[in-house]
């Protein structure tokens, strides 16, 4: 039986700076598709002093582009995440039909709402992290990660120096180093298995 999938408050806050990064960028682009990395820099443009915005990876968007989606979902609103497209393929992910709808419908939806709804939505959000998700400071999130890696070297050969920053995001956020190794590997799949 597959494991439900529970956000985590980095999830939910980085989540939140997405959903007004691609309200900014429907606004100014029309719905134009973003990719994940300009999405996350245009982010951290309008909160250049969010930490958490400035750890962000692309591979772990995923996480992040749920929490829109339900955002988008529970206020009636179109799905800004469908704006959001990988690098190679330009579409986002999963792939949709009617896109070109998708977007026609985000291009002519009045976005001014969002400024109000979102806060509220965010503190709900947030209560339904579970308790066992304790945020770390980074250092004993490297920690932490370090002696997992240490003592499953086998599990962790293909982690490179660049992923181990996307799973110490992970820990940080509050998962153990194995949740967070098999979250981050699923979420590489996912990633890699979009381009074609």
């Amino acid at each position: 039986m597959a494991q439900e999938f529970v956000l985590t408050l980095n999830d939910i806050d980085i989540g939140a700076r997405l959903v007004e990064a691609l309200v900014h960028h429907v606004r100014k682009n029309g719905a134009q598709p973003i990719g994940y990395a300009e999405l996350l820099e245009l982010g951290r443009f309008l909160d250049p002093k969010d930490a958490a915005m400035d750890r962000a990876e692309v591979l772990g968007i995923g996480a992040k582009l749920r929490f829109v989606s339900s955002f988008c979902a529970a206020h009636g609103y179109p799905d800004l995440a469908r704006l959001a497209v990988h690098a190679a393929t330009q579409r986002p992910s999963p792939d949709s039909a009617d896109w070109e709808a998708e977007r026609r419908a985000l291009a002519g939806f009045d976005w001014s709402p969002v400024a109000g709804t979102l806060p509220a939505y965010v503190e709900v959000a947030r209560t339904a992290v579970p308790v066992r998700f304790k945020p770390r400071n980074e250092r004993p999130a490297e920690v932490s990660w370090y002696a997992y890696f240490c003592a499953h070297r086998e599990a962790c050969k293909n982690i490179t120096s660049g992923d181990k920053k996307e799973v110490v995001n992970l820990v940080m956020a509050g998962l153990d180093p194995e949740t967070a190794l098999r979250r981050f590997l699923a979420a590489k799949a996912a990633f890699e298995g979009a381009v074609p």
